[in-house]
């Protein structure tokens, strides 16, 4: 089992998967905690490790991104969700419509999809971590929402058939992924023809130095794995995909990344780098984004050759 010191650029996808898997187990038990204690009403602070922050600390990553409705839904979702956007809002959802959610986590942005595809639609919410199912189908029932069902898969391997979804959406998790054109092949496989890919996401204005890229706790925290904003929209098109376009909606200076780099242990950074270097190199250089990207009409299944 990898480490949070293990080099990312070394390990294999399932490794890495693996780390991620850690992760954001822990995270999924303390929200758990957190409800089962009945100070979610009270407390001012959220499990937020979409960042490599302390899940008990609130990080401009993850602060403010939903309105009201989202915590007439769930207020116990709400506080476990670890994006860094609200891709309900980008979508534009419709009754009748089929969404997908890559890494639901807790569940927030699969119940609010639900809401808004009623009557007639359904929304599926897929997770790789135990934890985070158990807690997004306890969520599902506390809202007593129906027309929503959580998946266990990973993003290279969705286990739905082609051309079964209209959106597609994702709150901060593909930069998370090993292997991002085979997340991106598998989104384009399974919408519909016309359909939409609205995604939230962190991604990289500039590159980062290579030590920072091999510190695990920047991939696990949603930085280090994270692509070029240019990337993203080429590795869109070259599956299938049209229209995409990356809108930068937060960038992080020094100010933001100061906490990220101080919650770095010495052994975290090894002897390359050290916090202050590093949130000098980060400053500027990491964004969250909105990337859409259409499924051409007429094109059934699979990626385009």
């Amino acid at each position: 089992m990898p480490t949070p010191t293990t080099d990312p650029t070394q390990l294999s996808g399932e490794d890495l998967r693996a780390a991620v898997r850690d992760r954001y187990a822990a995270a999924a038990r303390e929200a758990g905690a957190t409800i089962e204690n009945a100070a979610l009403e009270s407390s001012a602070t959220s499990a937020t490790c979409c960042s490599t922050t302390s899940c008990t600390r609130v990080d401009p990553i993850t602060s403010d991104l939903y309105d009201q409705d989202a915590a007439n839904t769930s207020g116990a979702a709400l506080s476990a969700s670890l994006g860094c956007g609200n891709p309900t809002a980008l979508a534009d959802l419709r009754p009748g419509e089929t969404v997908l959610d890559l890494g639901s986590g807790g569940g927030l942005d699969v119940l609010l999809s639900a809401r808004r595809v009623a009557p007639g639609g359904k929304a599926y919410g897929l997770d790789m971590t135990p934890e985070m199912l158990e807690l997004a189908r306890r969520n599902q029932r506390e809202a007593g929402i129906e027309n929503a069902a959580f998946l266990s898969g990973t993003m290279e391997d969705i286990p739905l058939p082609d051309a079964s979804v209209d959106v597609m959406i994702s709150n901060c998790v593909i930069n998370l992924a090993a292997d991002k054109d085979a997340v991106l092949a598998e989104a384009f496989r399974v919408l519909r023809p016309g359909g939409r890919f609205a995604v939230s996401d962190v991604v990289l204005l500039r590159p980062l130095p290579d030590a920072a890229r091999r510190v695990m706790r920047l991939w696990t925290g949603c930085v280090a794995g994270a692509l070029l904003d240019t990337d993203y929209v080429a590795k869109l098109h070259a599956v299938g995909f049209t229209e995409a376009s990356v809108q930068v909606t937060r960038r992080f200076g020094r100010r933001e990344v100061v906490d990220v780099a101080a919650d770095l242990r010495p052994e975290d950074l090894g002897a390359e780098a050290d916090a202050g270097s590093l949130a000098d190199q980060l400053s500027g250089a990491v964004a969250s984004a909105f990337i859409r990207a259409t499924k051409p009409a007429g094109v059934e299944s699979g990626a385009c050759s």
